[in-house]
């Protein structure tokens, strides 16, 4: 049976999953979900815990791009995960950190993020996905970055055929490591630029440049047409799927849970993609108890799930786990969507998130949420402690956003008295936040960035990413910076250039 997808604001389009992939994001605004869920059933997680990476992720995807071959497929995961590109032939590893706690690394690929693990096969479903129909115009990557997915985006489309592609990242809201492996990218199709602004100015500049007329005309005039790499692209979302149900069977092959054993999940997150990625993998099938939502002090998501009320309007923090430095996140769309159905209810809330900043969900929904979520947060000084105990206790070095998510998962766990086994992901290398990590073990750190790593590797015994390594003798390439509203100017610029 083929599987179509539709626009959360308009249920009357139907695409295939090519199609869906080469668009990014929706005429009207909407991005694109699977009109009806897959099931996977407990013979099927079985089966895939005996494969290899890349033959689970071919088995998922299979549920979900059905207008792809098996061989394609294939030609997508076995290009994409490999240890040509990560750390492991395994891709991920799940540390043990505590009893009935289990980290979930998700950051042994070339950039030393999660968003490695769908950006590297990012560009191999799109190009698939061109190829299937027939088109020969150049593809334009649009993407704004809290930190991690400009990175990997950048990484993953460098030199492809057929593509170029621009990132946008707020000029004081990454750490210096996440700048510097953005700005001395190598590629002749690539393009960084700074935003005077945050994470939300980057996002909400690409989304409107997707939308205007005026622009994909004059794209087309050259022969080009827009695409994303966010996780507004459900080619960037359902890769995360995987990973969590990868998880699951490898923790049932090793004895760790038994069949049918319900986990919680726990996930940093910021634009939400993440955490949806382990809801759908839940509503699939998987056995999960509780998704367990973790912000740092941008807690816009922590009080939505407890009060079904999506407020903006509050001060926005610049925060040591910055990728997660977001008010308005994206993919909460997909999932409020999914529960009720109703691209009507989604035109008016979002509607109401334009142009009031804030909107309160149904009860039905308010119901949903406290069935699969439970949601907290913590601020800089708790991460921080969360990293030292951590590290005093069991010789394991957090990064700062997977700290968030600890801090929030034990607060949880002495609240409820839910003693479920739990995954939590991992998010990022302690690398890419020395500064932060440093600081929190030791109470301060050298003010050279390739001493904090040495310092780093000396307390933690990490091997030193050889990418990140790279960087210290890498020149800078990219060093503008524009207005928001400079970001148009700036895109049908570089079109004419890369």
């Amino acid at each position: 049976m083929n599987m179509y997808y539709r626009s959360t604001r308009d249920s009357s389009l139907k695409k295939t999953s090519a199609e869906a992939i080469v668009a990014g994001i929706s005429t009207d605004g909407g991005l694109f979900v699977p009109e009806e869920i897959p099931s996977l059933t407990s013979a099927e997680i079985k089966a895939i815990a005996g494969m290899s990476y890349p033959e689970r992720a071919a088995a998922v995807f299979s549920k979900f791009l059905t207008d792809f071959t098996d061989a394609e497929l294939r030609y997508c995961t076995e290009s994409a995960y490999n240890d040509k590109s990560f750390d492991h032939a395994s891709i991920t590893e799940i540390s043990h950190l505590f009893d009935g706690t289990y980290v979930l690394e998700l950051w042994h690929g070339p950039t030393c993020a999660f968003k490695d693990m769908a950006l590297q096969i990012l560009p191999y479903l799109l190009t698939t996905s061109m190829k299937k129909l027939s088109i020969d115009k150049k593809v334009v990557i649009l993407v704004a970055t809290s930190g991690d997915t400009g990175k990997a985006a950048l990484e993953g489309f460098a030199d492809v055929e057929g593509t170029s592609i621009m990132v946008f990242y707020p000029e004081d809201g990454v750490s210096a490591m996440q700048k510097k492996q953005m700005t001395t990218q190598d590629g002749k199709n690539v393009s960084v630029c700074a935003v005077k602004g945050n994470f939300d100015d980057c996002q909400n500049g690409v989304k409107a440049i997707f939308t205007d007329d005026s622009v994909k005309a004059a794209l087309a005039a050259k022969g080009q047409v827009f695409s994303s790499a966010n996780s507004i692209n459900w080619g960037r979302l359902a890769p995360q799927i995987i990973y969590y149900i990868s998880a699951y069977a490898e923790l049932l092959e090793n004895g760790d849970i038994a069949e049918g054993e319900k986990v919680n999940i726990c996930v940093p997150t910021g634009n939400f993609g993440n955490i949806l990625a382990a809801y759908y993998a839940k509503r699939m099938g998987l056995p999960v108890n509780k998704l367990i939502c973790a912000s740092n002090a941008n807690n816009v998501l922590t009080d939505f799930i407890n009060t079904g009320i999506y407020d903006r309007n509050r001060d926005f923090h610049t925060t040591i786990s910055p990728s997660m430095d977001i008010l308005i996140s994206s993919n909460l769309e997909r999932l409020l969507y999914i529960m009720t159905g109703s691209d009507a209810l989604i035109r008016e809330w979002f509607g109401k998130l334009a142009s009031e900043g804030r909107y309160e969900v149904n009860d039905d929904v308010k119901a949903q949420l406290a069935a699969d979520f439970a949601a907290g947060c913590c601020d800089d000084a708790a991460t921080k402690a969360a990293i030292k105990e951590i590290y005093d206790k069991y010789s394991y070095t957090l990064d700062t956003h997977t700290a968030v998510a600890v801090k929030v998962y034990e607060d949880y766990r002495k609240a409820t008295g839910d003693n479920t086994k739990t995954i939590i992901a991992s998010t990022a290398s302690p690398y890419k936040f020395g500064t932060a990590v440093l600081e929190a073990l030791t109470g301060s750190a050298p003010e050279d960035e390739f001493d904090k790593v040495d310092k780093l590797h000396e307390l933690s015994g990490y091997d030193v990413p050889a990418s990140l390594d790279a960087l210290r003798t890498k020149a800078i390439r990219f060093t503008g910076s524009v207005d928001r509203d400079g970001m148009k100017a700036f895109v049908l610029a570089e079109t004419d250039r890369i």
